[in-house]
């Protein structure tokens, strides 16, 4: 199955340059013979990620967010996601807090990760910044439910 995936990174400070986070799931999703077609960068805004979602979602079936998913004034990628979701996953939030406890502790739940589909079937998902949190949540949660996810909503 084909699938077209972007990467939108909600950061102040980050450039694609030392988007070192957005990197490694962009060289994940190679590894694994996913292609991610767009990669962008947008404030930690409201405002700024809808509109980044939007500039996306026309050509992806599935895009993966990373950064402004915790508890802090600014981090408000779990505002500006949860109303475009027609249809939340649950259970990635859950998994994922689940195994960064195992990892990090406590400090764990302050993550608000979050996954579903939006109106138009495509599959979002937000992670936090942190590289290695990225790494964590694709290579445990992501890259093996991404296909499936994708084919169930699609049945």
């Amino acid at each position: 199955m084909k699938v077209n995936i972007s990467i939108l990174t909600v950061s102040d400070t980050r450039s694609l340059a030392d988007d070192f986070s957005g990197q490694l799931i962009f060289e994940l999703l190679t590894k694994k013979n996913f292609n991610p077609s767009r990669h962008i960068i947008v404030k930690d805004d409201c405002a700024a990620i809808t509109h980044g979602v939007g500039s996306l979602v026309a050509n992806s079936d599935a895009i993966i967010l990373n950064g402004g998913t915790g508890i802090a004034k600014r981090d408000v990628t779990f505002e500006a996601i949860t109303p475009l979701l027609v249809q939340e996953i649950p259970g990635f939030g859950e998994l994922f807090r689940y195994l960064s406890f195992k990892e990090i502790g406590s400090h764990a739940l302050a993550s608000r990760a979050l996954a579903g589909f939006t109106q138009d079937d495509t599959l979002l998902f937000c992670l936090p910044g942190s590289t290695k949190a990225c790494q964590l949540g694709m290579e445990k949660l992501i890259l093996p439910e991404l296909v499936h996810l994708l084919k169930e909503r699609r049945k």
